[in-house]
């Protein structure tokens, strides 16, 4: 028997004054960590909950998806059974296969890419496989700028997709400095979205540096869930570790920048049969173009 929960309030919020474009179609924004596929999970294991990954994206059917932990098996297959997408990415240890990627996804019958890269989570972000700060393991995040095939008078999509390291404290602050350094400077004069797995809850260092106002300057990007949620509740985590009941912080976010208006967020819980298509459920947002 299947079930699926999912966490969504559909609540249409500005960050301006201005109207969205009445003719500008929503974007289906989903993140996901889907969890290396050579672990070994036992029942968990990829080839075992692969399908329902599969079915899970299919369910929410987003315009973009960046995914975590990826292997390139993983990237490429999920190319191959998902019809119209187009994938990026690169393993983090030598910025071709080798390594975890966090490769993006996009729809090709609604953006083209224009440009894209990858930069490393280090002091030296433009090295392939640089490591700094008290990180446990190489972290990269992959950008790509996109032309919206359905709205060709709006300015570019900036779509940015990152994992934090799971151990590193500093490591995790200074990523998001990072990110938000890259965010502000690329998503000048465009729509932004930025995905992932940042392994730190709502308002922890991390979450602040990249999300808060610091030094009178407010964040080039906003949290689309606690937008769409202004109050905060119970069960919001979005680690489950295949587990019937999830972790406490909410770990998984998708931040945009403040030209768009949040429609919908929301956590996907979706199991069949006591699986789980990943050890963390996949987060989502709807977004439109103002």
């Amino acid at each position: 028997m299947s079930h699926r929960a999912l966490v969504i309030l559909a609540l249409p919020l500005m960050f301006a004054s201005a109207a969205p474009a009445a003719e500008a179609d929503p974007v289906r924004v989903m993140s996901f960590n889907l969890r290396y596929g050579t672990a070994k999970d036992g029942e968990n294991h990829w080839d075992k909950r692969k399908g329902l990954l599969l079915e899970t994206i299919k369910a929410f059917e987003p315009d973009l998806l960046g995914t975590q932990e990826t292997l390139a098996f993983q990237r490429d297959y999920l190319v191959e059974k998902l019809d119209g997408y187009e994938k990026f990415g690169v393993g983090r240890d030598d910025a071709t296969e080798k390594g975890e990627m966090t490769a993006v996804l996009f729809r090709k019958a609604r953006f083209e890419k224009i440009d894209g890269g990858h930069f490393w989570l280090s002091e030296q972000p433009d090295k392939p496989g640089s490591k700094s700060w008290d990180t446990s393991l190489t972290r990269m995040c992959t950008w790509v700028k996109l032309r919206d095939l359905k709205n060709k008078d709006a300015p570019p999509v900036y779509f940015f997709n990152t994992h934090f390291d799971h151990r590193g404290e500093q490591a995790r602050v200074e990523s998001a400095k990072l990110i938000r350094d890259r965010v502000a400077k690329l998503g000048e004069k465009a729509h932004v979205i930025v995905t992932g797995d940042f392994n730190a809850g709502e308002g922890s260092g991390p979450y602040k540096a990249l999300i808060d106002e610091v030094d009178g300057k407010a964040s080039p990007v906003v949290d689309t869930f606690r937008v769409a949620h202004p109050k905060r509740g119970e069960s919001e985590g979005t680690f489950n570790g295949f587990k019937s009941k999830p972790g406490e912080g909410r770990i998984d976010w998708v931040l945009c920048s403040r030209n768009w208006t949040v429609a919908e967020a929301g956590i996907d819980r979706t199991q069949k049969d006591d699986r789980w298509p990943s050890d963390h459920f996949p987060v989502t947002a709807v977004l439109k173009m103002e």
